[in-house]
């Protein structure tokens, strides 16, 4: 539906109605910008979070038989 098209159908409803219409757009703009509130991240935010084994690139030995 095109903003024309929804601007129409909001122009022809009641004023009651047109008030509902109101709240829920007010409603939804404010769960998008809850959305929307991310933390930034900075460099090295994640540093010493895990940690690696020290034979990581090491071969595995389920794949020897593949190996030259």
């Amino acid at each position: 539906m095109s903003d024309t098209q929804l601007y129409r159908k909001i122009s022809a409803l009641p004023e009651d109605l047109k008030n509902q219409v109101i709240k829920l757009v007010v409603a939804l703009e404010a769960k998008s910008q809850a959305k929307s509130k991310t933390k930034v991240r900075t460099f090295g935010y994640a540093k010493d979070f895990f940690k690696m084994s020290e034979d990581f690139d090491d071969p595995l030995d389920d794949f020897k038989e593949f190996m030259p």
